[in-house]
C-alpha cells in the first residue's frame, strides 16, 4: 500500500527544495512548519548518522481553504494536519526525492462524506504541485 506521491527531480538540494515550496504556494499551500531530519539527527545521534541520512527536510504544507473545511467536518482531522511533503537526498546521490502525504489516508481513517471531499481536493493539488516540480507522471496511487 502506498501512501505517499512520489517524484524525482535531477535538481541540486537547494533547488528542489526551493521549486518545491513554489510548487505548493501555486497550489494554496503555504508551508507550516519545516523539520529539517538531518539537523535532527546531527544533534541527537551523531554527525555520522546524519552524514548516512543525507539533505532530509520535511514541511508541514496547508492550504487554509482544506484544513478548515477538514476540521468544520470532522475536528479529529486536525491530527494529520498538515500535510507533509518530504524532499530528501541520499548521501552522493545525482538527483532528489520529493514525497507528498496521499490525502487519500485521511478517507480511510473517516466515513464522512466531507472530509472524503477534502481529501479529493487536497490530492488534486499535491498531484498538481508534484507534477509542476517533475513534469513527469507521478508514482503512487
Amino acid at each position: 500500500m502506498s501512501y505517499t506521491h512520489t517524484v524525482t527531480v535531477p535538481l541540486a538540494w537547494e533547488e528542489a527544495m526551493q521549486r518545491t515550496r513554489e510548487a505548493l504556494a501555486g497550489q494554496g499551500f503555504g508551508i507550516l512548519s519545516e523539520i529539517d531530519v538531518r539537523a535532527t539527527f546531527a544533534s541527537k545521534l551523531g554527525a555520522g548518522a546524519a552524514e548516512d541520512l543525507g539533505d532530509y527536510m520535511i514541511l508541514g504544507a496547508c492550504n487554509p481553504a482544506l484544513a478548515s473545511r477538514a476540521l468544520s467536518a470532522e475536528p479529529d482531522m486536525g491530527a494529520l494536519l498538515p500535510c507533509n511533503v518530504v524532499v530528501r537526498r541520499g548521501k552522493g546521490a545525482a538527483e532528489t526525492t520529493v514525497q507528498a502525504i496521499d490525502p487519500q489516508t485521511m478517507v480511510k481513517l473517516s466515513d464522512s462524506p466531507a472530509v472524503r471531499e477534502v481529501a479529493n481536493d487536497a490530492d488534486i493539488r499535491l498531484r498538481a504541485a508534484l507534477h509542476t516540480l517533475s513534469g513527469a507522471e507521478i508514482a503512487g496511487n
